[in-house]
């Protein structure tokens, strides 16, 4: 599957973006106001979560979150900019994990982004997982849990902006009858467990994320499903699932535009 993909990193679809907006000042930090939204005008970051080199998590059936967060996060891009948020951009980096989490924030800031969103999928803690087979290799999965998640810094800047957001993506994606996942709550998440702040439609903070705490503008990271959960994992691949949820996401950022 990553093979296949970096074909299409080398594609017209925001080369610029993909190699870091061109460099501003350094070291500039731009407070954004709570202004009148023009979607048109309206700067969208869609951040595809990982790289090629640090791919994330590996799905139930070996296949790399990159993948994943790729063709979501350009959907996402897609139906932001058929709704009319023109200045969308998908943002794709490269290298190694943490160098790369610097030049997605260095992107976005230099950028002036109004809006980040970061699109991932999930795992669990390796100590939950369990062992099968898969096209004769041994495999890790666990079943255990499923659903989206949705998370916030209390660092960022514009951290009520945020968190106003998330919880409109997943008030969408309620209405769509996807659920979200809880065990983020749980003690046998261990350094994982995150305050709960919306238990309704599944907010959490997390201060320790360098793309949500660092970007001067409103910042939101999507788990989008579990891959390592062998159900989910197949809705996931699933052109319905990744309509639904590119759906939602736009709806939201329409109603959120509308609000300010």
């Amino acid at each position: 599957m990553a093979v296949s993909l970096i074909p299409l990193l080398l594609s017209p679809i925001d080369v610029a973006w993909a190699a870091g907006a061109p460099k501003l000042a350094k070291a500039r930090s731009r407070a954004i106001a709570l202004e009148a939204c023009e979607p048109r005008k309206f700067r969208i970051v869609v951040d595809v979560g990982h790289t090629p080199d640090s791919y994330g998590a590996l799905s139930a059936r070996n296949d790399p979150e990159f993948g994943f967060n790729f063709r979501l996060a350009r959907l996402v891009t897609t139906k932001l900019r058929h709704e009319g948020f023109a200045a969308t951009r998908l943002l794709v980096t490269d290298g190694k994990a943490r160098p790369s989490l610097f030049k997605r924030v260095s992107a976005a800031n230099d950028g002036r982004a109004d809006l980040f969103l970061s699109i991932h999928h999930d795992s669990v803690p390796d100590r939950l997982l369990e062992t099968w087979e898969f096209d004769g290799a041994k495999s890790y999965f666990s079943d255990r849990f499923s659903g989206h998640s949705l998370f916030v810094s209390r660092q960022n800047s514009h951290f009520a902006t945020s968190l106003m957001l998330a919880r409109m993506i997943g008030r969408q994606l309620k209405e769509q009858g996807l659920h979200y996942a809880s065990q983020y709550t749980l003690p046998l998440m261990g350094r994982y467990r995150r305050q709960l702040l919306d238990k309704d439609v599944g907010v959490y903070r997390y201060d320790g994320l360098v793309v949500l705490s660092r970007t001067s503008s409103a910042a939101v990271l999507l788990e989008a499903g579990s891959i390592i959960n062998r159900d989910e994992e197949m809705a996931m691949n699933s052109p319905e699932r990744h309509e639904t949820i590119a759906a939602a996401v736009a709806s939201a950022i329409g109603e959120f535009c509308a609000r300010r």
